[in-house]
This record gives C-alpha cells, structure tokens and sequence, in this order.
C-alpha cells in the first residue's frame, strides 16, 4: 500500500470538497493514485455529498417503522432541500431503509458521533480507564488502549457509522451521500425515536416453581 501523506490527502480534499478521513481512505484504497481516488469518491457519492452539506435541508418526511409483531417501531426525520425530491420514491425509500436499520440497531442512540454529549464521552472513559486489564500498563500504552476502545464505543452508539443492514460494505453515512448523489439534495437525518414494546415498565416477577407446587397443594387438598 502506498504512503499517504497529509499534503496528498489535503490535496484530494481541495479538489473535491470530501471530509479528511474520506479522503484518507480513498487514497488508501487506490494506492495513492490521485485521479483513482477522485473517481471513487465520486462513486460512493462523497464528493457531490460534501459540496451540498452547507446548503440548507428543512423538507423531507417524517415516517414510521414498526417491525413485524408490532414489538419495535421508529419515529424518524430526514430532511432535503426541497418538497419535491421529499415526494421522490427514492428519498422514501431511503427514509424507509434508515428507519428499519435504526430498529435493528438495538444499541444506537445518536445520528452521529459529534452528536453525542461531552459527558457521556467521559463517563465511557472513565469507565475504560478503571478495568482491571489495564492495571499494569504504562500510562502511554493505557491511554492509547482507552481511546481506542472509546472511538469504538462511540461508533456503536452513532447511527452513521453502522454498517447499512443490506450491504455491509457500506455504512449508513455512505448510504446517505448515494442519495445525496443521486437526488442532487443536501440530505440529512435529523433525528429518530426508538419504540420497544414494554421497554421502562417493572414487570412483575414469577416464581414458577412456588406456583406449580401451590396448585399441587391445593389439587391434593381437594
């Protein structure tokens, strides 16, 4: 694999307007071969994506999932730029797919990592910092270790970086900018909501054993 180094990468990034990291990877995956990565980024819908994200989205839809069973549904945004690519069955159908996905992603809590609060970041270092794994590591080795199972963490609870339930190869972030691509929209998912049948309620324990040997008892006695 080629080296990339940050001037290539910033290179790609002025061509093209993608994120840093977007641009990482697609020269990591063409060999450092500039044309190559421009191409792919412009295939994964990247590139068009990343010109549009200023640009303003307050249309879209608002829809619903509720999985067979009727034990999990999803409340789900998504905004475009504009009423009539909302109509478009593509963007519904995108709608539709990040809604099924937030329901099979039991985990999820967030559209997106920068979304996540401060806190919460600090409660999950905390947490990393204090298992006994790491007790007997240096403080540099530790700290490397925590924040790599942190960005981990982080990623598991952020919609985005899910692999898309119908093509692993892609995430749902990328999944968006093919969209974005191909309705010529700025799209975002705005926020969504998580239904679980009986999810918060107390239920009430049973203690099946007492119970069979009470209507034992009770079927002698008669």
């Amino acid at each position: 694999m080629a080296d990339i180094s940050a001037k290539l990468v910033k290179e790609l990034r002025d061509k093209t307007g993608a994120g840093m990291m977007d641009c990482k990877k697609a020269l990591a995956e063409n060999d450092g071969d500039m044309e190559k990565a421009i191409e792919w980024l412009r295939k994964k819908g990247i590139a068009s994506a990343a010109k549009k994200s200023g640009r303003t989205a307050a249309e879209g839809l608002v829809d619903s999932y509720i999985h067979t069973g009727g034990r999990v549904g999803v409340l789900i945004e998504v905004n475009c730029e504009t009423d009539f690519v909302a109509r478009r069955d593509e963007f519904k159908e995108l709608v539709r797919n990040v809604a099924m996905q937030v329901a099979a992603c039991p985990n999820v809590e967030y559209v997106a990592i920068g979304d996540i609060p401060a806190d919460v970041v600090a409660r999950e270092k905390a947490i990393e910092m204090g298992r006994d794994d790491l007790g007997n590591k240096p403080e540099a080795v530790r700290e490397k270790i925590v924040q790599g199972r942190i960005d981990k963490r982080l990623k598991e609870l952020a919609l985005l970086d899910q692999p898309f339930i119908r093509d692993q190869n892609i995430t749902v972030e990328e999944l968006v900018k093919q969209a974005i691509a191909q309705l010529g929209e700025n799209i975002q998912v705005r926020r969504f909501q998580r239904f679980v049948l009986g999810e918060g309620i107390e239920k009430e324990a049973v203690d099946f054993a007492a119970e069979v040997a009470a209507q034992a008892g009770a079927a002698a006695q008669g």
